[in-house]
């Protein structure tokens, strides 16, 4: 006796009959479809008009600690590597389709709705007004705040290092005065003076200094750059 063969379509149409009605199983998908649509549109407006959201209803038993951050962690992070800390409305870039798709999780997970979305990612990123990887999060309460999703590439090794003069007015003012040493190291020796000396040294250096130093100034100002400390909560271009 020969054993009939499987047929997987079969046993597939066999099963959603039992979960599901067969009369009415269009009706249901287009449902489902809608109802996912509609989910959507819902999140993708509040991510483009957040409102002044103070923080989101969480179940905490269902919270994973290890993505909750404070306001205080979330802005060292930013003036370190100059980033910034936006509303999501403000985000020029592509969300990623896991990003809404994380979002429709949290809220089923949650029973809620997420509102006050915040992304932190370089200027670069965001629609600013005139005056290489971002991460969501929404709002808990108490300066808290949870990341819902993380995407595109990480971040330069040296970002942190290269962004370092543009923390504070010192260490800009420091890496001005390495600069100007390392040009004044440079000069041949006999090019402004017949005798090389202390005195010729320094009024070379002092000279490169007053160079670089207008560099420096020319670029901040005509640009409208700001220290990473002024920057990273603000929504202006030229903050």
């Amino acid at each position: 006796m020969l054993i009939p063969r499987t047929n997987i379509e079969h046993k597939l149409k066999k099963l959603r009959a039992k979960e599901f009605d067969p009369t009415s199983w269009r009706d249901q998908i287009h449902q489902i479809f809608k109802e996912d649509r509609e989910l959507e549109e819902r999140i993708l407006k509040n991510l483009d008009t957040p409102p002044d959201v103070v923080g989101n209803a969480f179940n905490f038993d269902q919270l994973s600690t290890d993505r909750i951050y404070h306001l205080d962690q979330i802005k060292k992070i930013c003036i370190d590597y100059r980033l910034r800390f936006l509303d999501s409305k403000y985000f020029k870039g592509k969300l990623p389709a896991l990003a809404i798709s994380a979002i429709k999780q949290l809220e089923k997970k949650h029973q809620t709705e997420l509102k006050g979305f915040k992304i932190i990612a370089p200027s670069k990123l965001f629609k600013l007004e005139n005056a290489d990887d971002p991460l969501l999060f929404v709002p808990m309460g108490n300066d808290y705040f949870y990341l819902v999703h993380k995407w595109g590439n990480d971040l330069h090794p040296l970002r942190k290092i290269m962004m370092w003069s543009f923390k504070s007015f010192e260490n800009l003012l420091f890496l001005t005065f390495l600069v100007s040493l390392l040009f004044t190291f440079m000069v041949p020796d006999g090019l402004f003076t017949k005798d090389s000396n202390t005195s010729a040294f320094i009024m070379i250096f002092f000279f490169m200094f007053k160079s670089v130093a207008a560099v420096v100034l020319f670029y901040g100002f005509a640009l409208g750059k700001n220290f990473n400390p002024a920057i990273w909560n603000s929504k202006y271009f030229n903050a």
